[in-house]
């Protein structure tokens, strides 16, 4: 008897990837092999969080899959991908989330953990991800970090060539050359004032009230659990999760 699987994607949202996805249907071997199935089942893992072995056989083979799904993450795959479907005004721009990685990220092996975004926080062992989030809560921007990084560090790189009119952080976000950054870019920094400034500068309360959004958009990824836990080994494949997270969240 054939398992039956919940599949994600209905057939609207999977015309919408589809023909940005390696291969056709029709050509040989495994560039261009059943996309959809293959999507699935990276969304299957993203979703369930459960070790690669344990990829339901209608999926086909784990390590096939495993295998292919590393090599689009290595190729940018996912990124493209992304890069389509959100293009959208940026208006909330924020930080933060942190990840107790689990035992197979935190193995060093022979190359070590130190280029792998983990690192040694309060928490242990653990990543970050650093989030800019559009006016309705949709991502437009991930990036990994070890969890030990300011999140000032990545604040540049959050908003670098996102058009925006307004741009909200927290306090951590309060720093002078951070406003120019975004003065640069034709936008409003909406940051309330580091408790260490002595003269407070003006917040517009009412935009403010967004940065919720970004919360929002945090909370609605960590129902993939494999995002909502770190498994992989490799920063980009942790990313690369991330960012098909990320799509879904379009797609919807």
């Amino acid at each position: 008897m054939q398992q039956k699987i919940r599949l994600v994607l209905s057939a609207r949202q999977w015309t919408r990837i589809e023909k940005f996805c390696v291969g056709k249907p029709e050509d040989p071997g495994g560039t261009g092999a059943d996309n959809r199935m293959f999507i699935e089942a990276v969304l299957w893992i993203a979703r369930t969080g459960s070790p690669w072995r344990d990829l339901p056989a209608v999926f086909g083979k784990w390590n096939s899959v495993f295998v292919r799904f590393n090599r689009w993450s290595a190729s940018g795959v996912w990124q493209r991908i992304f890069a389509v479907e959100r293009g959208s005004r940026l208006r909330v721009s924020d930080h933060r989330l942190h990840h107790r990685a689990g035992p197979p990220a935190c193995d060093g092996g022979k190359r070590g953990s130190q280029n792998q975004a983990i690192g040694r926080s309060r928490g242990g062992l653990t990543s970050k991800i650093h989030l800019a989030v559009r006016g309705l809560g949709l991502p437009v921007r991930c990036l990994l970090t070890a969890g030990q990084r300011h999140d000032i560090t990545q604040a540049k790189a959050l908003i670098d060539g996102l058009p925006a009119e307004w741009v909200l952080g927290d306090t951590a976000f309060d720093a002078d050359h951070f406003r120019a950054d975004i003065k640069a870019i034709n936008a409003e920094a909406v940051i309330p004032s580091s408790p260490s400034r002595s003269l407070k500068l003006p917040l517009d309360e009412d935009i403010y009230k967004e940065r919720h959004l970004v919360e929002c958009c945090f909370n609605k990824l960590k129902h993939f659990r494999r995002v909502a836990t770190r498994y992989d080994k490799t920063a980009r494949n942790f990313l690369a999760i991330i960012i098909v997270a990320a799509v879904v969240l379009w797609l919807r």
